[in-house]
Formats: C-alpha cells, structure tokens, sequence
C-alpha cells in the first residue's frame, strides 16, 4: 500500500516542480539569514533554528494539500471499492496511506538538509539540538501527515477534508498564541503593592493578567513544540544564542504566577528605585518545566484520534453510509 501510494505521488512532474520549489525558497532564506546575521561571526545557531521553522511552516503548507484527500479521493475516482476487495484490511489501508503522506512530508526535509549542515558548519549548534529538533520536525510532519488522512477517511468531500486539516494546522499554529493572550489577559487577579519601610506612599491594587493558567494552550504551538524540546544554548550572559532559546524562555516564564502581595519598587518622596534583579534568561529557563511534551502529547493524541475515526468510517461491510457517500 506504501509503495504503490508512493508511485502514485511522483509520478508527475508536479511533484518534482514542488520540491524544487521548496528547494529554491528554503536556499533564498538560509542565504538571506546568513547575510543578516553575521553567522560567519556569530555562529550558525539562529540561521539553523530559522531554517528549521520555515521547513516547518512550509510543511504544514504543503502536508494538508498531499494527505487530506488520501481516501475519500480514491473514492472519488472510484479506485477506493477495489482495493478494499482485495486482501488488504482497513487497518493497512488507512496505515499505509499515512505512512506514504508521512514519508512525502518527510521529503521536504531531507532536501533542507544541506542547508542545515551548512548553519552547521558555521559553528554555535551542539550536536543535541540537531538531532532533537530534526526529530521533533519529524514527528509534528507526521502528525499532520494523521490528521490529514484521518480527515480523508472521516469527511466525504476531499475538497472539505482537506480545508479542514488547514484549518486544524491554523488553529493549532496561530490560534493558540491567539487563545493564550486572550484568556491570560480575561482571567485576572488583584496585586496588593504595599509600600517600603520609610516610604509614605499608600498602599494600592491593580489587576494583573493570570497567563500561567493557560501555559498549556501555548505548548499545543507545534512551533513551540520544537523550540522547547530542543536543548537551550545560552551565551555567557546568559542569553539565548538561537530562535530555539528565545521561544523556550518565552513559554516557560508564562507558567511563573505573578506575586500577588509585594512591596513597590518605587518611593514617590525620594524618587529612588528598590526593585529587585531579575533572573536571567538562563535562570528562567532552568527554573521551570519543560511543556513541549505537553503539546507532543496533544498532537499525538489528535493525530492518533484521526486515524482511529477514518478506520472506524472506512471499514467493509459498512452498516450504514452516511449521506452522500458513495459505494464504489
């Protein structure tokens, strides 16, 4: 099933149009990176974590469009009814057709793989963080890859199949940063800042936002997945040499509650300023835990799920079709 779904994909030249497409683009961007950063001073740690995201975002681009239609299409063009007469079961069928569009998905990113050995060679990314980070790309390729065919296998138009895996992947890419400001900023809690001793000032409240009951819809981001997942490089000072760093520090202050009874740092009378050193980005990341197999865990689930429901609708002799489905 794997490789006759294989050779149905490369069949044509679209295929090949596509990845050379892609090819072309990820190799404008890593030069553009290169020439902006001063990678060959500073190392290769922001160009590889910025090649490894936009692989990513063009592969839940591409992804959707390959495996959204892997079985109500074949159903379709009628092609579907026989091969489920043949011996194959359901369960290879429906594994088989995931397997393939993973594998396509997977393409994508062995042909940005040059172009990470080159952010390589510049220096400044540990051997850790190319092996984790490739696999976790992997992995969030693959579960589109699920949803993709599970929706193929639950929907009955390929066209809505596959606009809903879009929808699924924005959701997921760009809803969830959405969702996290919106209820972090909803769900508040009143702050109580009593003035230092010596300082007449009076004692005040504010309302402050609550993000630390929703670090989780932020995990969910397969872009933070990724970022958090991958080992934090830091400098001497304590900053984040690479994307992968600044996003993980990110997430993981937003699961820090704020203090909800503390002195001010200001004093009106004299004007001086008592506010305490703040952790470095380091110590922030050190400090908290780690969530990005919180959103693995999620995606994994959603993905699985999919799969399981598109085994469920697909499975021969069907008791009841629902409307509009066709037989063979």
């Amino acid at each position: 099933m794997v490789t006759l779904e294989l050779r149905q994909r490369v069949r044509g030249v679209a295929w090949y149009v596509l990845l050379g497409i892609f090819v072309l683009l990820v190799a404008a961007v890593t030069v553009l990176l290169w020439l902006s950063s001063s990678a060959w001073e500073t190392g290769g740690g922001a160009v590889f974590s910025a090649v490894i995201f936009f692989v990513l975002l063009l592969g839940t681009l591409v992804s959707p469009a390959l495996s959204g239609n892997a079985i109500n299409g074949d159903r379709d063009i009628g092609t579907l009814a026989t091969t489920q007469v043949t011996l194959i079961s359901t369960g290879q069928l429906v594994i088989g057709k995931f397997v393939a569009a993973w594998i396509t998905a997977l393409a994508f990113l062995a042909a940005a793989v040059p172009f990470l050995l080159f952010a390589v060679t510049l220096g400044e990314v540990s051997f850790a963080t190319v092996a984790v980070s490739v696999l976790v790309l992997g992995a969030e390729l693959g579960v589109i890859a699920a949803v993709g065919v599970g929706l193929s296998g639950i929907v009955t138009r390929p066209l809505f199949s596959i606009v809903v895996t879009y929808l699924i992947v924005a959701a997921l890419s760009v809803g969830t940063p959405i969702a996290f400001a919106l209820l972090g900023t909803a769900t508040k809690s009143e702050q109580t800042l009593a003035p230092r001793a010596g300082c007449p000032d009076p004692t005040t409240t504010m309302e402050v936002p609550r993000f630390d009951y929703y670090w989780w819809v932020l995990a969910a981001n397969p872009y933070v997945v990724v970022a958090d997942a991958s080992p934090g490089v830091f400098d001497v000072s304590g900053n984040p040499q690479d994307l992968f760093g600044w996003i993980a520090v990110g997430v993981r202050q937003a699961q820090v509650a704020p203090e909800l009874q503390k002195e001010s740092e200001y004093c009106d009378s004299t004007g001086a300023y008592f506010g305490t050193q703040q952790p470095t980005p380091r110590e922030a990341y050190d400090n908290a835990v780690p969530s990005w197999f919180v959103g693995l865990g999620i995606h994994l689930a959603l993905g699985a799920g999919a799969l399981f429901w598109a085994w469920r609708r697909t499975g021969t002799p069907a008791r009841r079709l629902p409307t509009g489905r066709r037989v063979a």
